[in-house]
């Protein structure tokens, strides 16, 4: 398990600045306030004066990495800090097999469409973040079925069936009018073509074959080539839905108890294009990627930390999807970011296997 790291130059710290840093960030993340320097004491592996640590904390407000909200209050960690804590300070620790013996009984009954939500519902339930799961990318899933369902005089209803028992839908314009009768016979010829190749090879495909029977416009093959294509033309292939199944764990975090906050996360949410715009700029190398704050492209989620990871494939060129967590920049990041991990590569191994 890799965690992509920040590309800027962080400080080097000595020994007890880290120690301080690190009791910071873990004090935080379990009290959701300032830390004092009598708690920081407790956390800390060796004993240190509680001058020495306030001489410490001054070291590293002066680096940027932790601040005093109010003049009275403790020490929480700024953003520079978190990133300076996941990308030097933290080790993140192998699930327990307990653990991952739980999480993988939990997806073996999950089939087709099932798989995405329970993952996504799983993730949540685990981290009382906000769970999510991008559905694989349509152009690199292995195509097994074609269905077409006449809806009305002009609309065709688009069913495509994965290896994995995945279902993609969508509704197509359709003229001129073909019965059901002949729906399924073209169907069954589409069916054929699709049958263990995704739909970037089934496009090439019907093609090629287009071009062979321009002269048969009134075969069965002929108009199953045609409808085929039509079927296929508007399909995004790198459109992958994202789902969502429960917010129930987020609303437990202290940082969402303001009501403006967690309208413009909501808002992100539900406008699904730009979350899936910023997993498009977080996930471009293999492992687990970690966005904190302002490194989130989207000023509805600032304040917030995404942890991210694909499955399905080695790096974004060739993931089918993502999964991953938001939440609080205050996050458990040595707990979440394995089960993260974890989780990837169970959803790996049901859908590539």
């Amino acid at each position: 398990m890799s965690i992509r790291k920040a590309e800027a130059a962080t400080p080097r710290l000595t020994e007890r600045q880290a120690s301080v840093l690190r009791a910071v960030v873990t004090g935080y993340v379990g009290e959701a306030s300032p830390i004092g320097s009598k708690t920081i004491s407790h956390l800390l592996p060796v004993s240190i004066s509680s001058a020495s640590i306030r001489s410490v904390l001054a070291e590293l407000t002066e680096l940027g990495l932790v601040e005093q909200p109010h003049r009275s209050a403790g020490r929480i960690p700024t953003e520079f800090g978190l990133r300076l804590f996941v990308d030097e300070l933290l080790s993140p620790a192998r699930l327990a097999a307990s653990q991952r013996r739980e999480l993988a009984y939990q997806l073996d009954d999950a089939h087709g469409d099932d798989l995405m939500p329970l993952a996504s519902e799983i993730l949540s339930r685990h981290t009382r973040q906000l769970g999510f799961v991008v559905a694989p990318r349509l152009d690199r899933v292995v195509l097994m079925h074609v269905s077409l369902v006449r809806l009305s005089s002009e609309r065709l209803l688009v069913v495509l069936i994965s290896r994995t028992g995945t279902t993609y839908r969508r509704v197509i314009d359709n003229e001129p009018v073909i019965d059901q009768r002949e729906l399924d016979r073209v169907a069954a010829v589409l069916s054929e073509r699709v049958l263990g190749r995704t739909l970037v090879e089934v496009r090439e495909l019907l093609t090629r074959e287009a071009a062979l029977l321009q002269r048969e416009a009134d075969d069965l093959q002929s108009r199953a080539v045609e409808i085929g294509r039509l079927v296929l033309a508007g399909t995004d292939p790198q459109a992958g839905d994202l789902v969502i199944e429960t917010r129930l764990g987020l609303l437990e975090q202290p940082e969402f108890n303001d009501p403006r906050r967690l309208r413009d996360l909501f808002e992100a949410i539900e406008t699904k294009e730009r979350l899936l715009s910023v997993l498009d700029g977080i996930l471009e190398q293999d492992g687990v990627s970690v966005a904190i704050g302002r490194e989130i492209d989207d000023p509805s989620l600032r304040g917030c930390a995404l942890v991210a990871t694909s499955y399905g494939g080695a790096g974004a060129d060739e993931a089918l999807g993502a999964l991953g967590v938001i939440g609080p920049s205050r996050m458990d990041f040595g707990r979440i970011i394995p089960l993260v991990d974890y989780v990837s590569t169970l959803m790996t191994e049901r859908l590539c296997a």
